[in-house]
């Protein structure tokens, strides 16, 4: 088997900052993906950059907490809050989604628009993900996986990161390594069947779940030092430096996970380990 490597940026189209850490990380160093929010304020710029980037394999990050709408507040009261945004209450929303049928259609109206708006900008849609991972509801996922399907996504990611090679790579948080492993592993293994047999790419595992923020160079390259066989994805959230509107939590290292991307010594270890970077949508030609 080979060393096959995703290298996606988060949330593209969220800030200038980001778009400008996608554009670069993306030519001079080795970021291969990125996801679109398609309701962000700078999502027409990232689309201009996206087509003039043609290898850059640009997917849907579909959001539906912690973010903006693409339907109006009225169509799906039960996902927004008094301001007209997307709830931060990921728990309660999770209930509801689960218990409630209409709160269902809801949630598939809006992907549905967001699959829409993404088709409107013209670009070939690479892949899926999700804001916060939130296709690990298991409602959410089934509904999502229909319209991926009928939009022509070639490959959805599956956010899992396996406890002992992540703590192989990093030798540290064994703990919550392990933790966020065990939890997460059953849904993860049902996520996977079924985007197979709905004919997706998924990824083998997702490095960065349990490092969200500090993706900074040493960390990518402990990854890319212990990088198992098998289709694997490193996710960050890239940016040049943090934005006002809106922003990261001031936690995240934004401009040290843009600087990751580039750095001289991960891409000498790609070449080094003999590391094919791939996306979603290559590995579907392929397959």
């Amino acid at each position: 088997m080979s060393k096959r490597l995703i290298v996606t940026a988060d949330d593209f189209g969220r800030s200038l900052q980001v778009n400008d850490a996608v554009e670069d990380g993306h030519v001079n160093g080795i970021l291969t993906a990125a996801s679109l929010m398609v309701t962000e304020a700078w999502v027409e710029d990232a689309v201009a950059r996206a087509r003039r980037l043609p290898n850059l394999g640009v997917g849907l990050h579909v959001t539906l907490v912690d973010g903006i709408p693409a339907l109006p507040p009225s169509q799906i009261p039960d996902l927004v809050d008094d301001k007209g945004l997307f709830t931060l209450d990921l728990v309660r929303l999770g209930t509801r989604i689960f218990l409630s049928k209409a709160v269902q259609a809801q949630v598939t109206a809006e992907m549905r628009a967001q699959f829409e708006l993404f088709r409107q900008t013209g670009l070939k849609l690479a892949h899926v993900d999700f804001h916060h991972h939130y296709h690990q509801h298991p409602t959410v996922f089934a509904l999502v996986l229909k319209l991926a399907v009928e939009y022509g996504a070639p490959g959805i990611r599956i956010p899992y990161e396996p406890p002992l090679p992540s703590y192989r790579a990093r030798g540290d948080k064994l703990g919550l390594r392990l933790m966020n492993g065990i939890f997460h592993w059953r849904r993860n293994q049902a996520m996977r069947k079924a985007a197979l047999r709905a004919g997706l790419v998924v990824n083998d595992r997702a490095f960065g779940v349990n490092d969200s923020g500090a993706m900074n160079a040493e960390r990518v390259g402990s990854f890319l030092d212990a990088l198992p066989d098998g289709l694997n994805e490193i996710y960050s959230h890239p940016a040049t430096g943090h934005w006002q509107e809106r922003p990261m939590p001031p936690s995240y290292q934004v401009a040290e996970e843009y600087k990751a991307l580039t750095a001289p010594e991960n891409r000498r270890k790609i070449a080094e380990l003999g590391i094919r970077l791939t996306t979603f949508a290559a590995e579907a030609a392929t397959s």
